[in-house]
């Protein structure tokens, strides 16, 4: 029977076109590319409520989960914080498989189709963000959008940590931060009757009586069709649609692409609200000590659609002080501070201390390794937090009013008094993510939490992180089910309960 190229090899054969010095590289990577994806998928469907699992039952060499169909799926014992690429294979009943996205369609769960399409470009483009990548010992670099550039591997946990369906070689290779080009956005021309606006657009972005709407050049080739008067060099950080100008601020730009989980655009509702929240997280960080500094919107722009949007927004680079630097939590891997336990350790109290104390005033931080970044010393030690991207956090009134913060308008979507939600929310991106991610194991982060906690006001929110199982975004359950909207959970050990991890 005859089966369509893989992603794979679809890549492969752009590549000899596009790039060929890549070939050999990327031909090279992609055994580990595998074994990255296949870990993330595995730890998804170890830990994961999916409805097609009926049992898991671990054991001396590994973990068997009983299937509904009567199948088998063996494979090592699933760490749910380590990174890296521990599993390289697993079983199916008698068949090993190397390949998630052949496990994945040959699983044949519902769903599984097209999900197995986007766990082979996960691994493609993994290969290739690997391939594009230098050897040996690097400098710590001197600008903001590098750190972001040093992630070539994308999400820590996520089987589509790199799936860009959409994007062909040529420009994965043109927009993908880690391959560290320069991108020149498009500038459309917008009459300014027809703009809904925030903030204060600059002057350099307005043209007799028009604003210039910085545009992804994909979205600009793809969606909008057109080219615009004008073009901007930027790069690209981890967010692929936000972008660093050089020597001035970030701009985020529409870019109706899938990446990892979902489509991400700029709402009509976001840009309305962007000067409200931009002040309200400016106020609640203030709250702390000065352990915490949110980035602000200057300006906030859509002319009609969600499609033809952009936001700028400061560079978090304007909280360090001369000698610091300020590094994206994502990226802390490639200090090797992280292998400190001793930094470690300092890292997460200083994380814990100021998540919680926001949570205590009622804001709950989609603290996870892009949004959530540290100000280094000169000596490396972590001295305060900057956070970005206000758009996903969810806020507490009623937590607020005890504080005495007032509640500014904010979308519907982000206001819940729901305990569950909040702690989620802050527990599974900050915990489950950020310092999972840096952490690399269960162990190295029970050692670290355990040394944070120590310190921290005994809270009803620090008993409930302590106490009780661990909240993650159930990745691979989330892209299984597509027709349900809204995040889905998973339940975690605990790594302060659990003397398994």
């Amino acid at each position: 029977m005859h089966r369509p190229p893989t992603a794979e090899a679809e890549v492969a054969d752009e590549l000899a076109s596009v790039r060929p010095g890549l070939l050999a590289g990327y031909a090279g990577e992609l055994s580990g590319a595998r074994a990255a994806v296949l870990t993330r998928l595995w730890r998804g469907l170890a830990h994961e409520p999916l409805p097609w699992v009926t049992r898991r039952e671990p054991g001396s060499e590994g973990l068997t989960l009983r299937l509904a169909d009567g199948r088998r799926l063996h494979g090592p014992r699933a760490d749910p914080y380590a990174t890296g690429a521990h599993v390289t294979a697993v079983r199916l009943d008698e068949v090993a498989y190397d390949d998630p996205a052949r496990l994945m369609a040959d699983l044949a769960v519902p769903h599984s189709a097209p999900f197995a399409a986007e766990l082979g470009h996960s691994v493609a483009s993994l290969a290739l963000s690997r391939a594009g990548r230098g050897s040996g010992p690097r400098e710590w670099p001197a600008r903001d959008w590098e750190w972001e550039q040093r992630v070539t591997d994308g999400h820590p946990f996520h089987p589509n940590c790199r799936s860009r369906p959409g994007f062909s070689v040529a420009e994965q290779l043109g927009y993908g931060p880690e391959h560290r080009p320069v991108v020149e956005l498009e500038l459309m021309p917008v009459p300014a009757g027809e703009c809904l606006v925030t903030g204060v657009w600059p002057r350099w972005l307005r043209e007799a009586g028009r604003l210039l709407v910085p545009v992804h050049p994909w979205q600009a080739a793809h969606v909008l069709k057109r080219t615009g008067e004008g073009r901007l060099a930027a790069h690209p950080l981890m967010a692929l649609r936000t972008l660093a100008l050089p020597d001035g601020p970030h701009v985020k730009t529409a870019l109706s692409a899938r990446l990892t989980s979902s489509v991400r655009d700029i709402s009509l509702g976001s840009v309305a609200a962007s000067a409200v929240l931009s002040d309200f997280g400016e106020a609640v960080a203030a709250r702390t000590g000065g352990l915490l500094h949110i980035t602000r919107t200057l300006g906030a722009v859509a002319a009609g659609s969600p499609d033809l949007a952009a936001v700028l927004r400061e560079s978090p680079r304007v909280y360090a002080a001369d000698g610091e630097r300020v590094v994206p939590v994502a990226a802390l891997a490639t200090t090797g501070l992280p292998r400190s336990p001793a930094w470690l350790g300092r890292f997460t109290a200083l994380a814990l201390a100021v998540g919680l104390r926001l949570l205590e005033l009622g804001v709950a931080l989609e603290a996870h390794g892009q949004n959530l970044l540290v100000v280094l010393s000169q000596d490396g030690d972590p001295v305060r937090l900057v956070y970005r991207d206000l758009a996903d956090m969810r806020v507490g009134p009623a937590r607020l009013s005890r504080h005495g913060v007032p509640l500014p308008g904010l979308p519907a979507r982000m206001v819940t008094d729901d305990e569950r939600v909040l702690r989620r929310k802050l527990f599974g991106s900050l915990v489950a993510g950020a310092l999972a991610g840096t952490a690399g194991s269960g162990t190295a982060l029970r050692a670290a939490l355990e040394s944070a906690v120590r310190e921290l006001p005994r809270t009803p929110d620090l008993a409930a992180l302590t106490g009780e199982p661990l909240p993650a975004k159930a990745l691979t359950l989330m892209r299984l089910s597509p027709r349900t909207s809204g995040d889905q959970w998973a339940e975690l050990p605990n790594p302060l309960r659990d003397d398994r991890l």
